[in-house]
């Protein structure tokens, strides 16, 4: 989905993974990060979104979770992390990093709420009452207040399979009493997911029909003489969607940046943006049958878009040839490619991806903006730093 574009405008990027795979540094089936590439983008966005009072938070998962990435973004003027789940809190507490969001798109279970909040999230989403109560004691115990973002979700709303929850606007002010209600436990604002999103057509980055229920909620909330709340429109922030974040949120507003970070939303396939490709995946010819050639998997996200990869043993004779995952009722052990290709050989492809859901190792790599790349950290698809055991 993105080598042409990666060949366009990394191309130091795709040199240093080459040659770390030639090199024998790294496996086949690992995710190459660009610190200072990511690091650029992340700078691109601050510089757009702090003069408009839109505030940042970034997102890993989609990168595995990684630290290094993390404290780097952190340096760049980002104020902390989005954790999707649970987990991802934990391993970011493990780490020193803030914690901007928790509870993004999976609430915080029982038994990690008092690790998750005694390090004191700026907020919490939540979209149960019972949750809601569970946060609250919590805290009691914990002698802390929590800010809670209120994830909504109207009628009329288009969600993600397995991600399916929220409240109704109408029913805000029964919500808010009930939190008013709670010691240890405060209204910060609203949510709702996805709120923006690429569209083909247009080839821009619009709103959704979820920023519907956005605009129903602070109706209510104005109603209700709620002020200064924060406004988060999460999904497809990148430097060119921070006005359009600013124009809906209003005065307090958030965005929480992933694959923009790494130069590869729809928008950057179909368009010149800001942010460069930071990440490639790397394999290696394994095999050929018949008429195919194969190389290691471990690393197929299914919405990936998986489209083109560039083959060889010589930098100079990469070529592009393209590249299928398996079906999905299959494991992706390895990845078909077109005709025969020489076993050994090193494989490149550059596609849209959740580090999180592989298997794959990541390898973070400073020094490449100055053409000198050097790998200065292992990981695994988690974020959990591995030493080199081959």
């Amino acid at each position: 989905m993105f080598v042409e574009k990666l060949k366009e405008n990394n191309q130091h990027l795709l040199k240093a993974a080459f040659d770390l795979h030639r090199k024998k540094e790294i496996l086949p089936d690992t995710y190459v990060l660009d610190l200072d590439a990511i690091y650029e983008n992340a700078l691109s966005m601050v510089e757009k979104a702090k003069p408009l009072g839109v505030e940042l938070y970034f997102m890993l998962k989609q990168i595995g979770r990684n630290p290094l990435v993390a404290r780097k973004l952190i340096d760049a003027g980002f104020k902390g992390c989005v954790a999707v789940d649970f987990n991802e809190a934990l391993t970011m507490i493990e780490n020193n990093i803030h914690i901007s969001n928790v509870g993004h798109l999976v609430q915080i279970p029982e038994a990690a709420l008092e690790k998750i909040l005694s390090n004191k999230p700026d907020y919490c989403t939540v979209y149960s009452i019972e949750k809601i109560d569970e946060i609250n004691e919590a805290c009691k115990k914990l002698g802390l207040k929590q800010k809670l973002l209120i994830r909504i979700t109207d009628e009329d709303a288009e969600m993600y399979s397995g991600q399916i929850a929220g409240f109704r606007s109408s029913n805000l002010p029964e919500i808010l009493k009930h939190i008013e209600g709670l010691g240890n436990v405060e209204f910060g604002g609203i949510t709702v997911f996805p709120a923006l999103l690429f569209d083909s057509k247009e080839n821009a980055i619009k709103e959704t029909v979820n920023v519907n229920g956005a605009e129903r909620a602070k109706i209510v909330l104005d109603g209700l003489g709620y002020k200064d709340y924060m406004v988060n429109l999460p999904s497809a922030s990148c430097t060119a969607s921070i006005e359009l974040v600013k124009k809906i949120g209003g005065n307090i507003c958030s965005c929480e940046p992933g694959h923009g970070l790494t130069g590869t939303t729809p928008l950057h396939k179909v368009s010149n943006q800001p942010e460069k490709v930071a990440y490639c995946y790397v394999s290696e010819v394994s095999h050929n049958f018949l008429d195919k050639a194969y190389c290691y998997g471990g690393g197929h996200y299914r919405r990936g878009h998986m489209e083109n990869c560039l083959v060889g043993s010589k930098y100079e004779d990469l070529k592009m040839v393209k590249v299928a995952a398996p079906d999905m009722d299959s494991i992706d052990y390895h990845y078909e490619l077109d005709g025969n290709q020489n076993v050994g050989d090193t494989c490149i492809m550059a596609y849209r991806t959740q580090i999180f859901t592989t298997r794959s190792q990541v390898a973070v790599v400073a020094g490449i903006l100055k053409n000198m790349p050097n790998l200065i950290g292992l990981y695994d698809a988690l974020g959990k730093e591995i030493k080199k055991n081959w």
